[in-house]
């Protein structure tokens, strides 16, 4: 369990909103935030910087709400609260209230809120290629991730060369896996993927083809996700040597949370290196 660190109605005044009143002559808003942090350093050493100072962080939210201008209340939240946690790194998680207490809403009510929770979530991604440049196509692509603010600590597994997989004859690939802390959810991780894709060339004329860049996200925290677009776990990663080889380099006791065994487990179950 994280200790918590909370900001309760934090008035700020500011133009959100989607009417042209809103926008120029602004009201108040009510923030309220919920801080996850492990607080036992600060609380033992009676050190500042082993926590988080709340008086920079209600500043912080108050120059922030007074200096942007959204017409959701719902991309304030958002957006904030990951502002707040990058400004922030010795919190982990956060939970934000934006109240609208005036909003145009023609009908008596008391207030109109949205809530919000957003923290740091650890991902894996494969990466492969076998067209052009390859060892460039792939540092190419991790470079895109190595700059998005909304992910840190990335570490990469070493690049190994493996025979293509699905039986389309064409030129062995590299592959190899990195995992990263990601303030993205996991669509738009994915959209974000689809950018760097589209950047590095990619093209899919042909199922299990030669490509330029090939990213898959293997694991996001110990979510299952199954929808048209988007399937966590990946799905045939149990099958893949050129996978699971990579993803032992740097997570070897990570645990599959379908199969509910650790890569190095999954990997020697491997019948042949595909």
């Amino acid at each position: 369990m994280m200790d918590e660190i909370v900001i309760e109605n934090l008035k700020c005044f500011a133009y959100h909103g989607v009417l042209e009143k809103e926008k120029k002559e602004g009201q108040d808003f009510y923030v309220s935030l919920k801080m996850y942090l492990d607080t036992s350093m600060a609380g033992n050493t009676d050190d500042l910087e082993k926590s988080v100072d709340y008086s920079a962080v209600a500043a912080f939210i108050n120059d922030w709400m007074k200096n942007n201008t959204y017409e959701l209340i719902e991309t304030v939240a958002n957006k904030l609260v990951k502002d707040i946690l990058l400004e922030f790194p010795l919190c982990e998680n956060a939970e934000i209230t934006i109240k609208k207490p005036n909003a145009p809403i023609p009908l008596p009510f008391e207030n109109v809120w949205v809530k919000v929770k957003r923290g740091w979530k650890k991902v894996f991604i494969s990466f492969g290629s076998n067209m052009g440049d390859k060892r460039e196509n792939i540092q190419k692509a991790i470079d895109k991730f190595k700059q998005n603010g909304y992910c840190k600590n990335i570490i990469v597994s070493d690049i190994i060369e493996t025979e293509p997989y699905g039986g389309v004859e064409q030129d062995d690939f590299l592959n190899g896996v990195m995992g990263f802390d990601t303030l993205l959810s996991p669509f738009e991780l994915l959209d974000f993927i689809s950018v760097v894709e589209k950047e590095g060339k990619r093209v899919r004329n042909i199922h299990w083809g030669p490509r330029t860049i090939d990213l898959d996200i293997l694991f996001y925290e110990d979510e299952i996700i199954q929808t048209k677009d988007l399937i966590i776990p990946h799905k045939d990663m149990i099958n893949r040597y050129f996978v699971l080889k990579p993803m032992e380099m740097i997570a070897p006791f990570y645990v599959h949370p379908v199969y509910k065994k650790t890569i190095t487990d999954l990997l020697n179950q491997l019948p042949q290196k595909l």
